[in-house]
């Protein structure tokens, strides 16, 4: 997906939609406008998921559903979570696809939607507590209900610091301090760890560049803002405060590995991270240390008070070929979904839900191992989320060709200049042009 809208996989998963979204065109199909039907015939409906055995959400959500629906099971079907989306394409376009499954990144969105694979939920109430439903609203009409509204912190190892004499974060940061802090962690840990960790993911670096900078336009193609935030994390990987992107990727490190084991004393990552966390600490894969969470460092010192942050909206959407009666069911579920119960449900084991009212903030620093120092709390309870991938049909080959960036600048091969200039020239001939 290098060098054109759509190729190779892309171009047969979006062929696909489109035509099964032909095929599908009579008017009985999809619980089809004018037939309301009776989620009271349904005692089943099928979800789709990933990990199962690892990600407890889904099974969160359909026991919590069930106890209040005791005549209706919510049965899960298991996907590939790598391969999740093209899996999900594959069976909706061979009509063996689950009731419901949940849009995993607001990437892919535009392929499922404008492929006529997700069924107008515009009239399920959600209220105005749930964030992210814009994401999913389209022309005005709303294709996927969110659970789930995550947001990237900046994660730190209270021992480390004490170990090294360096004050925690206190919610001030931005970027530059954040950078001064893990070279002097570094040198005064001497060897015991590094002072952080940055993921290869290009959202660790784009996406907070993308919510923070404001001259981002991920859609335009004009990307030079993101130069400076590159010479920042290559300067900290010469400086030794930072794994080197290539042994990285050589040797597929793991970031549940670096922050988990203390072989760093920082890291930004995303909210669900605290989960993971709690269960590793539990099962012996994490060591046991001291930690919390901070607000992600700031582009300046004018949003420290509502830190802006990012991370896209986890939506469910419902398959359009399933009949009234099981549409009308799972939009019973949905609604569910967007209710503070599931909320409480789904941060009782630590996940950050749609809504994060006191009710739910409380609920979620009652987990035992949850820090609930004020910092945290502030950090989860107050800041501005931006989507990580704006609604388009360009997102995904313009993420494409920033990600081949991405690697390019950290691995050494260009400079931060001319790997985004030689990124925006392709979107220009590729995309825009």
């Amino acid at each position: 997906m290098k060098r054109t809208m759509l190729t190779g996989a892309a171009a047969l998963a979006a062929a696909a939609l489109t035509l099964t979204a032909c095929s599908g065109g009579d008017d009985t199909a999809g619980g089809g406008e004018g037939d309301a039907g009776n989620a009271e015939n349904v005692d089943t409906i099928t979800l789709a998921g990933w990990s199962l055995a690892t990600t407890p959400e889904f099974q969160v959500l359909a026991d919590a559903y069930n106890e209040q629906n005791p005549d209706v099971t919510v049965e899960l079907q298991e996907y590939d979570a790598t391969e999740y989306d093209t899996q999900m394409i594959a069976d909706l376009a061979a009509g063996s696809a689950p009731d419901m499954y949940v849009l995993k990144n607001l990437k892919n969105f535009v392929t499922y939607q404008d492929g006529g694979q997700l069924l107008d939920l515009s009239d399920i109430e959600v209220g105005d507590e749930v964030n992210g439903v814009d994401a999913y609203t389209v022309d005005g009409a709303t294709y996927a209900i969110p659970y789930r509204q995550d947001a990237w912190y900046l994660y730190y190892n209270t021992d480390l610091f004490d170990q090294a004499g360096i004050d925690y974060p206190d919610g001030s940061w931005t970027w530059d301090d954040y950078a001064a802090t893990a070279e002097e962690l570094t040198e005064a840990l001497g060897g015991d760890a590094l002072g952080t960790y940055q993921h290869s993911w290009q959202s660790t670096l784009q996406g907070f560049a993308n919510a923070q900078d404001p001259a981002a336009d991920v859609l335009s193609g004009e990307w030079e803002y993101l130069v400076p935030w590159y010479e920042r994390i290559v300067e900290l990987q010469d400086a030794g405060a930072q794994m080197n992107f290539g042994a990285v990727t050589t040797n597929s490190v793991t970031y549940q590995s670096q922050f988990g084991t203390q072989q760093a004393a920082m890291m930004p990552m995303g909210s669900w991270y605290v989960a993971t966390l709690l269960a590793q600490q539990e099962s012996g894969d994490a060591e046991q240390f001291n930690w919390g969470f901070a607000p992600a460092p700031q582009l300046d010192s004018s949003t420290t008070d509502n830190p802006v942050t990012f991370a896209d909206p986890t939506g469910i959407g419902i398959n359009p070929a399933v009949d009234a009666d099981v549409a009308a069911a799972a939009k019973d579920f949905l609604a569910f979904v967007a209710s503070e119960d599931a909320a409480s449900a789904l941060a009782e084991i630590g996940i950050t839900p749609a809504i994060t009212n006191d009710a739910v903030t409380e609920t979620y620093f009652s987990i035992e191992g949850v820090p609930t120092d004020e910092l945290s709390q502030f950090a989860f309870s107050t800041h501005e989320v931006r989507p990580e991938n704006p609604v388009s049909a360009d997102t995904a080959t313009l993420q494409n060709i920033l990600s081949d960036a991405h690697s390019a600048i950290l691995s050494g091969t260009v400079s931060p200049a001319d790997g985004i200039a030689e990124a925006m020239d392709r979107a220009q001939s590729e995309v825009l042009g």
